[in-house]
């Protein structure tokens, strides 16, 4: 893997090079802002009105959510990983790791820690994992997610394979428990669920093309669109825009991880 260090919207990144594909991360939450296979064509949803900068969490591309998901806790929405500055910390074993460490800008969250977003990327695949160490002195909870935005040509067209007989957590209509039963997953207004137990692969179909998304370690895979109503609402959304992506996150989410002293957890979405 080749890296080149670049400049997005007055972000600093590092432009990712590997058998014909690319990738584009910024050192601000080691966010992927773009992921582009061999064959030439952007898999990511990046927002035309995302913010950039100290502070900001950025819509689209693939967003760490750390050390808590939504709002479940007493900490922001999604927690601070996704708007701190990471650094480098260069090629090892064939991927991309950068690492965010405890420090002043964390302080509300009382623990050593060391996250690291490794990336791997082949011509045709992008491969994130997410590990977490504990080097504190006692136990600490958290939940995660690598909360991808895949892009989509036409919302209409589009489904998702692989759930069906999954439990999940209907998010939009305030947490109520239901089964999926459906073979595919449609996109017909607002969709936030939380599907426990994922350990099929999925498939995204949107027209004539797939994309197979598997994971390891997270437990829950978050699916989610805001459909017309709630997008109308979102800033950063140009009008129509959740038409062009559909969110497949790769989470620990219902059940918290604790980790003791001394461990570290890992987690990992795979796209192809």
């Amino acid at each position: 893997m080749q890296t080149e260090p670049t400049e997005f919207n007055g972000t600093p990144c590092l432009r990712l090079h590997a058998d014909g594909a690319t990738a584009l991360v910024a050192l601000h939450g080691a966010h992927v802002l773009s992921w582009i296979p061999a064959d030439g064509r952007e898999r990511l949803f990046l927002s035309e009105r995302a913010n950039y900068g100290e502070g900001a969490s950025i819509r689209g591309g693939v967003p760490v959510i750390f050390p808590q998901f939504g709002e479940r806790g007493p900490h922001g929405r999604h927690g601070f990983a996704r708007s701190q500055p990471w650094q480098f910390d260069g090629i090892a074993d064939g991927r991309a790791v950068f690492a965010l460490h405890a420090n002043a800008r964390t302080a509300h969250w009382p623990h050593a820690f060391t996250a690291r977003l490794c990336i791997a990327l082949s011509a045709s695949r992008l491969e994130l994992t997410l590990d977490v160490d504990n080097p504190d002195t006692t136990d600490f909870a958290f939940t995660a997610a690598l909360h991808t935005y895949l892009r989509v040509h036409d919302l209409a067209d589009v489904a998702l394979e692989g759930l069906q007989g999954c439990d999940y957590e209907d998010s939009a209509a305030g947490g109520v428990l239901r089964r999926e039963h459906n073979f595919d997953v449609r996109f017909d207004g607002e969709v936030d669920r939380i599907y426990n137990d994922v350990v099929a692969p999925l498939t995204l179909r949107d027209g004539a093309h797939t994309t197979a998304i598997e994971q390891d370690g997270f437990s829950d895979t978050v699916v989610w669109n805001p459909g017309a109503t709630l997008a109308a609402t979102l800033r950063d959304l140009a009008p129509v825009d959740h038409q062009r992506f559909v969110c497949v996150e790769a989470g620990q989410v219902l059940q918290p991880v604790v980790l003791a002293p001394g461990e570290r957890w890992s987690g990992t979405q795979r796209l192809g």
